[in-house]
């Protein structure tokens, strides 16, 4: 079974080095990438293989985008593991899922541990067979002082759900009498979804083709960058990240303002440094 960040010898190459130098210097890199793992199925299939292959592919695939945007300095990289929809699939091809799973996360987890990549989950956690919670929980307890990436994997997860779950935590409180209707808020939406503790994704990644969002973080992608590729899941490797890195820093994140708008924040932000410079530099010279 190939290994999701594998105990085989790895050794960054100095040409990789490079480029990730390159993408650092060339413009801002998102804090948090979320990704949408589609095609292994599709994969398996143009091979003439049962789509559990697919699935075992794909773990190279989350190996290597989990090291690469550790060693970028991503501070977040979620992705959608499994979906509500997917407990509709062949009961041998979930099972099979989560023996993968499990197997992943006791293999892996040293070099998360030396690596510093905490691991989170979101979504219906209670749903998952007991063995798989407990690895899960077990995985989360283990990785959870680590300060590098956090690497948080959506399982039993939909955007849907997410909001629903939110709202009735939310509504209990108004009933309780501990806020009132008025009191809601984005904010306070925002805090009740399973993603609280992470800021929203910067870039959204979406293999095989697809253009929609298949019900993943529909709240929190309000805004984010969208890159989307042809390439089935198991072959995207670094370079595609890269790739979609890459467009990420070209695109003008206008948050709903014009490009006039944001260029006078940014010259007003530049003043407002350079006279708070200036009067620092006027003050230690009159000692």
């Amino acid at each position: 079974m190939r290994k999701f960040l594998g105990h085989e010898p790895y050794h960054q190459s100095e040409d990789d080095k490079r480029v990730q130098q390159e993408l650092r210097a060339q413009g801002k890199l998102p804090r948090h990438i979320a990704v949408i793992m589609d095609g292994n199925g599709r994969w398996a299939e143009e091979r003439g293989l049962l789509r559990a292959a697919g699935h075992q592919a794909g773990i190279a695939s989350l190996r290597d985008v989990t090291r690469s945007s550790r060693e970028l300095g991503i501070g977040y990289l979620t992705v959608y593991a499994f979906s509500t929809e997917n407990w509709k699939r062949p009961k041998r091809e979930v099972s099979m899922l989560f023996r993968l799973l499990v197997k992943m996360l006791r293999d892996e987890m040293q070099e998360m541990l030396e690596n510093g990549v905490r691991l989170k989950t979101i979504g219906q956690i209670n749903l998952l067979p007991k063995v798989v919670q407990q690895e899960l929980y077990d995985a989360v307890e283990r990785t959870s002082k680590n300060k590098g990436l956090t690497l948080t994997l959506a399982l039993s997860y939909s955007g849907r759900w997410d909001l629903v779950h939110a709202m009735q935590a939310i509504a209990l409180e108004v009933r309780s009498g501990k806020i009132s209707p008025e009191d809601i808020s984005e904010e306070l939406i925002r805090a009740s979804l399973t993603t609280a503790e992470m800021p929203d994704p910067d870039l959204l990644v979406r293999t095989s083709g697809e253009l929609r969002l298949s019900n993943f973080l529909l709240w929190e992608l309000a805004y984010s960058e969208i890159h989307v590729t042809k390439t089935l899941w198991p072959d995207f490797r670094r370079e595609h990240l890269y790739e979609a890195i890459r467009e990420y820093q070209t695109r003008e994140r206008r948050f709903g303002l014009t490009g006039a708008q944001l260029k006078k924040e940014a010259d007003d932000v530049s003043h407002e440094h350079k006279s708070y410079v200036e009067k620092l530099i006027s003050k230690i010279s009159r000692g």
